[in-house]
């Protein structure tokens, strides 16, 4: 009998998430949004999306968790780790590893219909205000160093 490939494997799984951002009246806001367990500020992330890019799959998950239209604004800005707590069942949790690769995505409109706006609240930070409202140590650290693309604007 072959191994099944379980969530409770050690491995590292991937997924992809998007800053998204704009300028506002005093420069560069990130936009923040509840997780639907915790409550806790994140930013809109998911799993890998078959033939879509990292980057697309960023893009996608932006629009159902967050409500953002807009576009991928430059490179791969770094990468996280944090632990996602996986529910097997009722009585059973388990914590897995993941690493979530950050796309900037300058936002062009926020929808107040999407997919998940009755599960989850959202609200702009200055990057370093943002940074101080995460948990996960990886993701302060970019939010706190975030400038928008050159291709987007300046501050």
């Amino acid at each position: 009998m072959g191994k099944k490939r379980s969530l409770l494997d050690d491995e590292v799984y991937s997924q992809f998430g998007a800053l998204c951002w704009r300028i506002g009246k005093n420069g560069a806001e990130v936009l923040l949004i509840s997780s639907r367990e915790t409550g806790r500020w994140v930013i809109p992330k998911g799993w890998p999306m078959k033939g879509r890019s990292g980057a697309e799959a960023a893009e996608i998950e932006a629009w159902e968790e967050a409500g953002v239209k807009g576009r991928i604004a430059g490179d791969k800005l770094g990468q996280f780790t944090y632990e996602k707590v996986i529910k097997r069942d009722t009585k059973k949790e388990h914590a897995q590893a993941c690493t979530v690769d950050v796309f900037p995505l300058e936002v062009a409109k926020l929808a107040n219909d999407f997919p998940e706006h009755r599960q989850r609240r959202r609200k702009w930070f200055a990057p370093q205000d943002a940074a101080r409202k995460v948990r996960e140590a990886g993701l302060k650290a970019l939010l706190s160093t975030f400038a928008p693309p050159a291709s987007g604007g300046a501050a």
